[in-house]
């Protein structure tokens, strides 16, 4: 079937689930309190309301707020204002050099031949679209951000295991559902994703937790994907 564009996701698909979780998410745990209190700008105001109103704590201090998001981030909870903060403070780390996108190594060549050959390629993950963005704009393996031409999250698209997500996503990109590929580490994804017409390919990583299961084809790595 034609191949149109390319959707793809981060954890565990292009980057192994510790850089995300180990990197992301320690730079955020460790900078939380700080930038909660430090508040730069009026920049976590949104971020201390929001939770406040979803935890039922009105009166809570920034301190309280930086435990309650700790949990959130322990409980890979896909909160809003979490995902907010976290874009805010990761986007400090990729500026001062304290992380960098890490890429399985056929990821890199992989995408440069899909773009050289003309498919639009774009990100859907559940991380915020700003660190989407850093996180290829900053890769260890040079930028790669040229290569995307869009990025998504769960409050641009949606929840990665809903149907309609994927159908908002293909409305956006203007691209028919039949025509698109998506390429993800979770089989419930892919379930969602061939529920709105799209093609998907699994991508099961050696050492990677999710499990692959029938019908959908998988593969080990992004050289065994032919967009054609």
């Amino acid at each position: 079937m034609t191949v149109r564009a390319i959707v793809i996701d981060i954890e565990g698909t292009t980057s192994p689930t510790d850089s995300v979780r180990t990197d992301l998410y320690g730079y955020t745990e460790a900078n939380l309190p700080r930038w909660l209190a430090e508040n730069p700008d009026g920049a976590a105001d949104l971020v201390l309301s929001q939770t406040r109103e979803l935890a039922n704590e009105p009166d809570a201090s920034a301190a309280r707020v930086a435990e309650i998001l700790t949990d959130w981030l322990h409980s890979d909870v896909k909160a809003e204002p979490l995902k907010a903060a976290q874009g805010a403070i990761c986007a400090e780390g990729f500026r001062a050099g304290d992380l960098a996108g890490r890429f399985f190594p056929d990821v890199a060549p992989a995408l440069r031949t899909w773009h050289a050959s003309g498919i639009p390629l774009y990100v859907y993950s559940s991380g915020s679209e700003r660190n989407q963005r850093d996180w290829f704009r900053y890769a260890e393996v040079g930028d790669l951000s040229d290569v995307l031409a869009g990025h998504f999250d769960l409050v641009t698209a949606g929840p990665k295991r809903d149907r309609a997500s994927y159908e908002s996503i293909a409305k956006a990109i203007e691209v028919p559902p039949s025509e698109i590929l998506f390429l993800s580490d979770h089989p419930d994804e892919l379930d969602a994703a061939v529920e709105a017409g799209w093609q998907v390919v699994g991508v099961a990583r050696p050492g990677e937790p999710n499990t692959p299961w029938a019908p959908h084809r998988w593969v080990s790595t992004f050289a065994e994907v032919d967009p054609k």
